[in-house]
C-alpha cells in the first residue's frame, strides 16, 4: 500500500469513526493525512511520487496500529505520532503538554502589528509555556528579541527545553519553572503573552474523549475557568515597560470576564485562520483600571 491509498482509506475509516477534530485539524482528510504522513516519516510537503511509493511492511503496520488508537480511543493524532506545528514550524509534543492550537499563532507571526512595533519589542514573556511553540514562535517573530517562558509544571518543562534545544534558540528563549510570575523579580518585558488553563469544570465535562488525554491542570482553572487569568491582569502591569502589551486567550471564558470586568478597555480580536477569545490590554490601561 501506498501513503496516498492508506490517506483515502483512513479518511473513509474516520469518517465513519465520526471523530472529534481540534487538535490542528478540523476534518478527516486532514487528520488521515497528518497521521499518515507523520507516522511514514514523510514531510508534509515532500515531492508528489513520494506518496505513490509502497510503505514498508513494519512501517504499515505501526500506522495500523495508530489508526486503531486513534478510532477506538479516541487518541489525538499529536499524541500518537509526538508531533504538532505551530506558526509553521514542528514541536515535540507527548501527553505532558497541551497540542498547540491557539490562534495566537497568527498574531505571532504578524507580529502583532498594528498594535506594537517589531523593532521596538526587545523582551518577551510567555506565561505557561507548555511546549514552548508560543516562546519559539516568537523568538522566529521577534528574532532580535529575548523571551522568558515560564511554567509550573516540572514535566513541561522538560518538553518545553526539549523543542527549545531543537529549534536552537537557546541564546533567545529562557525556560524558566516559576507559578505565574513568582521567579522573575524586577523584570520587565516589552510584550507578556499567555495562553493559561481557562476551561471551566462545567465545559470541561463537556468536552469530546480527545482531550482527556490532555493534561487537565493545563486546561481546567477554577472561578468559571477565570482563576488565573485574574491573577495574570492584576500583576502583568508591575512586570510591563512602557507601552508595553499584554495578550492572552481566553477561549470560551470570554463572556464571563468581559461580565468581571465591564469596564477594562479589552481589544478583542478577530483572526482570518480562526480562533476567538483573545484579548489585548496596554499597559497604560491596566493602571489606570487598577489605580481607581
Amino acid at each position: 500500500m501506498t501513503p496516498r491509498e492508506l490517506i483515502q482509506t483512513t479518511e473513509q475509516l474516520f469518517q465513519k469513526a465520526e471523530l472529534h477534530y481540534g487538535h490542528g485539524t478540523d476534518n478527516a482528510l486532514d487528520e488521515a493525512f497528518y497521521l499518515v504522513m507523520a507516522a511514514a516519516g514523510l514531510e508534509f510537503d515532500c515531492d508528489e511520487e513520494k506518496l505513490d511509493e509502497s510503505i514498508q511492511a513494519d512501517v504499515l503496520k505501526n500506522i495500523e496500529q495508530l489508526i486503531d488508537k486513534r478510532i477506538n480511543q479516541r487518541v489525538p493524532v499529536a499524541y500518537l505520532v509526538n508531533q504538532a506545528w505551530f506558526a509553521g514550524q514542528k514541536y515535540y509534543v507527548d501527553d505532558r503538554v497541551l497540542i498547540p492550537r491557539s490562534p495566537l499563532a497568527e498574531l505571532i507571526t504578524g507580529q502583532f502589528t498594528p498594535w506594537l512595533s517589531c523593532t521596538e519589542v526587545k523582551s518577551i514573556l510567555d506565561i505557561g509555556t507548555g511546549s514552548a511553540c508560543i516562546a519559539c514562535a516568537c523568538a522566529y517573530a521577534f528574532r532580535h528579541s529575548k523571551v522568558d517562558a515560564v511554567d509550573i509544571d516540572s514535566d513541561a518543562i522538560a518538553v518545553a527545553n526539549k523543542n527549545v534545544a531543537s529549534h536552537r534558540l537557546q541564546q533567545q528563549v529562557n525556560i524558566i519553572k516559576s507559578d505565574l510570575f513568582e521567579q522573575l523579580n524586577d523584570k520587565k518585558y516589552d510584550l507578556i503573552i499567555s495562553n493559561p488553563p481557562y476551561v471551566g469544570h462545567d465545559e470541561m465535562q463537556s468536552l469530546p474523549q480527545e482531550y482527556s488525554y490532555e493534561p487537565g491542570h493545563a486546561l481546567e482553572a477554577n472561578d468559571m475557568g477565570l482563576e488565573l487569568v485574574g491573577k495574570i491582569l492584576e500583576q502583568a502591569s508591575a512586570y510591563l515597560n512602557d507601552g508595553g502589551l499584554l495578550a492572552v486567550e481566553v477561549g470560551n471564558s470570554m463572556n464571563a470576564l468581559i461580565e468581571r470586568y465591564p469596564t477594562l478597555p479589552f481589544i478583542w480580536l478577530e483572526f482570518e485562520q480562526g480562533g476567538y477569545g483573545v484579548f489585548l490590554l496596554y499597559k497604560s490601561d491596566l493602571d489606570k483600571y487598577y489605580s481607581r
